[in-house]
Formats: C-alpha cells, sequence, structure tokens
C-alpha cells in the first residue's frame, strides 16, 4: 500500500506507533500500533474507527501534536514538527474551540491575523466563508451564542481561511444538522475537484462513504482493512438488476428464466426509496424558496472562491503589500473612529489647559517678592492717672509699725 515515490507524498507513514506512558514508564495504552499509510495529493482519504481505535492519535502525530514513539512520518517530506509547513494546513478539531466573546468576523480575522494575512485578504476572505457557511446574516452575533452545528460552521470556515493545501477534518459533521451536514460533503467533494488533499476522520460510515477516493479502518490501533471505497464495499455474491416498474406477470417470466438458465430465483422484487436525507433537503429548499425566516444557519453559497490550487497562501505579492500600505495611508477613517479620537484629543486638551493653569499660577506665586510682614507695635500703657497719695502712704506705716512690734 505504501508508494515507492515517497517525496511526491503528503503523508508518508511506515511503522508508526504510539505508546502512552504512565509516571514509571510503564505502558499505559498502545494507541496506534506499526501502521503503514500514504496521503497522495489531491485525494480525500477516510480514516475511519470506532471511539478509541487511534484516529484521533495518529492525526495528533501528522499535526506534530504528539511525538512518535516508533517508525517513520513526513507530512509534505518533512517532519511534522517543521514550522514550514504548518501554513499549508488546515485542522479542524474534534471540538471547536472558539473564544465565545468574539464574533464569527472577529474569529475568523484573529486566526487570519495568526496566519499573516493582510487586512485586504482577511476582509475578503472571512465574507466569502461566511456566505459560504451560512453564517453572514448572524456574522455581529457572539460566538458563545450559537448553537453547536453553527459552531461547527465557524471551525470549518476557520480551518479554510488560509486556503492550505492538506486540509484535516476530525468528524466535521458532529452536532451539524442535515442541511449542514450535506453541504460540508459538498464542499469536501468541491475542494477535492479543486486540487486540496484532505484527510477525513469519521465513524460515520455514510459520510466517509460518499465523499472519500480511499480508506483506512483502523481497530485497537491497528490497520484492518484498506483500499478504495469500491473494492471495500463491492459485493460480488449478488446482481442487482434495476428496471422501470414491471408487471407482476412479467416478474414471474423472469424467474422462470432464472430458473432454468441458472437454477436461481429471483431473492426480493423491491421498489425504490428516497433516501431520507434528500426528502430533507427538498423540503428546506421548499421552505427557501418561500422566503421562510430563520434565525439560525442558512443555506451556504458554495465554495468559497478564493479556495484554488495555487499556491498564494499567507505571502501576499509586492504589489499587493504595496497597494495595501497606500490603501491604509490614504484610506479616509471611519466616522465613528475618528469621533472617538476627536473627543478623546479635546479631553486631552483640556486637561493639558488645566495643568497649565496650575502651573501657572504656582510660578507666579514662587516669584512675586514677599512682602514685610507687619510688626504689631505693642500699646504703652498710658500714664496712671493722680491719685491720693495720703492713703497709701498710712498703709504702709501701719505695716510697718506692725512688724516692728512684733519683733
Amino acid at each position: 500500500m505504501v508508494s515507492p515515490n515517497t517525496d511526491s507524498l503528503v503523508v508518508h507513514a511506515v511503522g508508526l506507533t504510539k505508546v502512552f506512558r504512565d509516571f514509571w514508564f510503564r505502558t499505559k495504552a498502545k494507541a496506534v500500533d506499526n501502521i503503514d499509510f500514504d496521503i497522495r495529493p489531491r485525494e480525500i482519504f477516510g480514516l475511519l474507527g470506532p471511539n478509541g481505535s487511534g484516529k484521533s492519535t495518529t492525526i495528533k502525530m501528522i499535526l506534530g501534536l504528539l511525538h512518535v514513539t516508533r517508525g517513520h512520518l513526513s507530512v509534505f517530506g518533512k517532519q511534522p514538527t517543521e514550522v514550514s509547513i504548518k501554513r499549508r494546513i488546515g485542522f479542524l478539531p474534534e471540538e471547536s474551540y472558539l473564544y465565545r466573546f468574539l464574533t464569527s468576523r472577529e474569529t475568523l480575522d484573529y486566526y487570519g491575523k495568526l496566519f499573516g494575512l493582510d487586512r485586504r485578504t482577511r476582509l475578503k476572505r472571512i465574507d466569502q466563508l461566511l456566505d459560504m457557511v451560512g453564517l453572514s446574516q448572524v456574522a455581529h452575533r457572539p460566538v458563545g451564542e450559537f448553537s453547536k452545528g453553527m459552531q461547527r460552521r465557524v471551525g470549518i470556515a476557520q480551518a479554510l481561511i488560509n486556503d492550505p493545501d492538506f486540509l484535516i477534518l476530525d468528524e466535521p459533521t458532529s452536532g451539524l444538522d442535515p442541511i449542514g451536514t450535506r453541504q460540508v460533503k459538498d464542499l469536501i467533494l468541491d475542494l477535492g475537484r479543486r486540487g486540496k488533499t484532505i484527510l477525513l476522520s469519521s465513524h460515520l460510515l455514510a459520510d466517509v462513504e460518499d465523499v472519500c477516493d480511499r480508506v483506512v479502518m483502523l481497530y485497537g490501533g491497528k490497520i484492518r482493512a484498506a483500499g478504495t471505497t469500491t473494492e471495500l464495499l463491492a459485493d460480488t455474491s449478488s446482481t442487482v438488476i434495476r428496471t422501470p416498474r414491471l408487471k407482476p406477470q412479467t416478474i414471474a417470466r423472469i424467474e422462470q428464466v432464472l430458473r432454468e438458465e441458472e437454477g436461481a430465483a429471483i431473492e426480493s422484487v423491491e421498489a425504490p426509496r428516497q433516501r431520507l436525507e434528500q426528502l430533507f433537503m427538498d423540503i428546506v429548499e421548499r421552505a427557501r424558496q418561500e422566503q421562510v425566516e430563520t434565525s439560525g444557519a442558512r443555506m451556504g453559497s458554495g465554495t468559497a472562491e478564493f479556495l484554488r490550487t495555487e499556491d498564494t497562501h499567507a505571502s501576499a505579492s509586492q504589489e499587493d503589500l504595496i497597494s495595501t500600505l497606500v490603501q491604509g495611508r490614504d484610506e479616509p477613517r471611519r466616522a465613528k473612529i475618528v469621533e472617538a479620537t476627536d473627543r478623546e484629543a479635546e479631553r486631552r486638551q483640556a486637561a493639558a489647559r488645566e495643568s497649565e493653569e496650575v502651573l501657572s499660577q504656582l510660578l507666579r506665586a514662587s516669584q512675586a517678592p514677599e512682602q514685610p510682614r507687619a510688626v504689631e507695635v505693642s500699646r504703652v500703657p498710658d500714664k496712671p492717672a493722680d491719685v491720693d497719695q495720703s492713703v497709701i502712704q498710712s498703709l504702709l506705716d501701719d505695716d510697718k509699725s506692725g512688724k516692728g512690734g512684733s519683733s
């Protein structure tokens, strides 16, 4: 199953093994056990298996989030931990980890900045992606208010913001309604036609059967079956003949011929049934044509235009860069930003004027000549008025005579 020309492979795994150990380095679980597989360019590759079969562990090793215990694994011919290959990969995890207070538009803008996309490219791609996943009408609402299915749609758009060459989808239809499930499968098929390489991990067999070119089935960390969907699903034990509606007597004559020629009989005669998924989609389409209002996600508009096969990802051309800089310099500011800036400037100017006035008052006070303090002249007592001194003298004489007698 391993291709001899490994240079052109997107993913090449030989003897891939992942063992989880406890604190004492004893084997705790062997999540992936000596598996070999290749993912070729421009193919949709399915990774099937029940819960705990090693699908998510394999994906994490491909992304470089887990180290390989044994074996060889390369992505685009390099080690999975190589930083240069990260911009070529888009990843939708099993659970969408989003900032609940950001809107879907702000979320995509944030991830676009992480990939180094310029502002003009980000805005263009965000509009196309929101339209593609049917969230244009609710782009102003915080992601925390979305249902699980609507958050899943944001996660799908996030995985495509960098226009990846290799798209990894871990349970992409989890939480989606039948509309979203059908749209995701159509999107995967369309991206495959546009030259994208896609790894689809799922335990929903119908999803994998509808879209995948080749499939690997895991159980207990080992590959139990591998091949194209046609090879794996072919049943050579019986023959199915589909015809227009037949009369009972015609069916009886056919069965008689079978008995005579083949020694066989007709096992069953069934009228074709419409699939429930198709019936549901028809009902939704009729409601949409009747313009029935809904507050949830809407039908997408098809694959975003920028998701092409050319290798033009995060780095913009020199002309785009120059035009972006010129546009950023000449672009008039929005009214709200100007208004807020003007108010802030007025507040700062008022505060500056007030500070200058206080400072000038302090300077004037410190530079003014100090006035001499007025000395309070003590009041000179008035000259006592003339009194009769004879009374005072007589008292003094009496005092002296008393002292002399006592002695």
